[in-house]
């Protein structure tokens, strides 16, 4: 049975991975029999839901910034060896919510922890296991913000689970984490697709569906329209 196909979506929080994650499942939902394996991290297992809530609670004061990668190293470990590797090991499509490039990207980046340290733990916790495609969404730094902090107020009025720690940083991370993100899609084209403006939902979804028809037919894996 031939590997499946993993595909991650990166950015920054308010980038709109969400709807795009939905879009682009239900897109691959009419062209196979199977329906792609959706998950995110941190998250995605039960560990992975209880560290999710460790490390994303805005009231986790304290958290050093080691730890703070280490708990984003052992969820995704965790992820790999429950759902990810079995999907792929079936022939499965898997579309997940960050990976290592977030990682690299907001502890390596905003934390300042560099990304030697990221890309070693990676290969030695994660067996390096590498996503097929990355789609990068990277709307302006403002406009990101902005909607990320919008998000969290209603969230926060409706009383959902505090997933805003990251939120509360100052912009000057979010700055380096946007760097960080354009680094790493530069360092690997191969890889990565940067879909990069203040585009719309609609215009998004385009670059999105092109991208991974492009993967498709280039692996043969089914007739793309």
């Amino acid at each position: 049975m031939p590997r499946g196909l993993l595909i991650t979506l990166e950015g920054l929080d308010g980038s709109g991975k969400t709807t795009q994650m939905r879009r682009l499942a239900a897109w691959l939902k009419r062209r196979f029999p199977d329906e792609p394996v959706v998950t995110r991290q941190p998250g995605g297992t039960e560990t992975g839901d209880r560290i999710r809530a460790l490390v994303l609670d805005s009231r986790q004061t304290g958290l050093a910034p080691m730890t703070e990668m280490a708990l984003m190293f052992a969820d995704r470990a965790q992820a790999i060896a429950e759902v990810i590797q079995p999907a792929l090991d079936q022939g499965r499509i898997v579309i997940c919510d960050r990976f290592t490039d977030s990682t690299e990207a907001y502890q390596g980046g905003g934390r300042q922890l560099g990304s030697q340290v990221v890309l070693e733990l990676h290969r030695l916790v994660c067996n390096n296991l590498q996503p097929d495609l990355t789609l990068l969404l990277l709307p302006s730094l403002e406009i990101s913000l902005e909607r990320a902090r919008r998000r969290n107020q209603r969230a926060a009025e409706q009383k959902e689970p505090d997933e805003s720690r990251f939120e509360a940083e100052q912009d000057a991370f979010y700055q380096r984490v946007w760097e960080k993100y354009h680094e790493i899609a530069r360092r690997e084209p191969a890889r990565i697709v940067l879909i990069a403006g203040d585009l719309s939902i609609d215009e998004v979804h385009e670059q999105i569906v092109e991208a991974v028809a492009e993967r498709l037919i280039r692996l043969a894996a089914i007739p793309v329209e």
